[in-house]
């Protein structure tokens, strides 16, 4: 399948990035793309991104899927419609430590039989 995914391209503490189209298989730090589609510097004060709008949407519309952050990123752009993900990862609940001779409280009581 193919996706729309940002490549990050630049020096150490300098990054920019380019918007490339690649098969979903190949690692963002890979280097195979199909087509490049764009770039985007963060580093600049203007925010500086050169995008492809006519040849982005042509991808999708053939089928490519756009990676969370690129889906974000266009619909900021207002390149297409649509609300924006939750691309962060997801927190994991903070489990308290169970002393070594003490059982975990949820494994000390069997859970009662239904009545019938």
């Amino acid at each position: 399948m193919l996706m729309i995914r940002l490549q990050r391209v630049g020096r150490k503490h300098e990054p920019t990035f380019r918007l490339v189209l690649t098969d979903s298989k190949n690692g963002p730090k890979s280097g195979k793309y199909v087509e490049v589609l764009g770039s985007y510097d963060p580093r600049r004060e203007n925010k500086v991104e050169q995008f492809k709008v006519e040849e982005i949407k042509a991808w999708i519309a053939k089928g490519a899927k756009l990676s969370g952050t690129v889906h974000n990123f266009l619909v900021h752009k207002k390149v297409i419609a649509g609300k924006k993900l939750n691309v962060l990862p997801k927190k994991k609940p903070i489990l308290k430590p169970v002393a070594e001779g003490e059982a975990a409280p949820a494994a000390a009581a069997p859970a009662p039989a239904p009545v019938a």
